[in-house]
């Protein structure tokens, strides 16, 4: 990601003043003159990163995911010192419009008589499960139904139809190469409705983060992709 968005950067006009990595890594001593800091790196270290940025007045984006159980105290952190955060779950334009259509799709299906249920499949390096943006988009299809209160992660030798109706289940795969594909499945005894979004690449993620930077420069608060792209309620 870190290339990819480098890259991106670069031929937008941007100037690349430091990067950071396990070579080189980021540290509390770290000195930093920059108008824009984006941050993909693990839950374990992205509060840290947040926290740093937020203190030196460095606009930061964050495609981190696995640390929103943080995320109230950091946002809360982020407004007590006058920060400026933007984060997402996933930066492609493409699952947002997914999102959008998830929330569209399930409020028909209120009263349906289907099951839903959620499968996301990542590449072998992501290291949480399920993934951001499966458990946004749970989050979304639970807020649109009108009997779905809770998500679990389901295993190998659990059986979807077994959890309980109230219960939305979130089956993670890795598998080697897999950018990342997510499946949104409604399922009835006489056929299965799936609304899936594949990405190609990673250029998706890597080219909302950059257009997220510059939007972010000059503004203060916490902000996600709805503010970005401007979704109607």
């Amino acid at each position: 990601m870190g290339q990819i968005i480098e890259k991106l950067a670069t031929e937008r006009g941007h100037e690349i003043v430091a990067k950071f990595n396990s070579q080189t890594p980021f540290t509390s001593d770290t000195k930093l003159d920059a108008d824009v800091a984006i941050e993909f790196s693990s839950p374990e270290l992205a509060t840290k990163h947040i926290q740093w940025c937020v203190d030196q007045q460095v606009p930061l984006v964050t495609g981190t995911t696995g640390w929103y159980a943080e995320y109230d105290t950091i946002k809360q952190y982020c407004t007590d010192h006058a920060g400026s955060l933007f984060t997402a779950t996933n930066f492609s334009l493409g699952v947002n419009l997914f999102f959008e259509m998830s929330k569209r799709i399930t409020r028909l299906m209120n009263q349906q008589p289907y099951t839903t249920s959620i499968l996301e499949i990542h590449h072998t390096e992501k290291k949480d499960a399920p993934s951001g943006t499966a458990i946004t988009l749970a989050e979304n299809v639970i807020e649109s139904s009108s009997s779905l209160t809770n998500w679990i992660l389901t295993t190998s030798d659990q059986i979807i139809h077994e959890v309980d109706s109230n219960t939305l289940p979130i089956q993670a795969q890795r598998i080697p190469g897999v950018p990342g594909t997510h499946v949104l499945q409604f399922e009835s005894e006489v056929d299965i409705i799936k609304l899936e979004h594949e990405a190609k690449s990673r250029l998706g993620f890597a080219t909302g983060a950059v257009v997220a930077a510059e939007w972010l420069y000059g503004k203060t608060g916490v902000f996600g992709m709805r503010d970005l792209l401007n979704f109607e309620n």
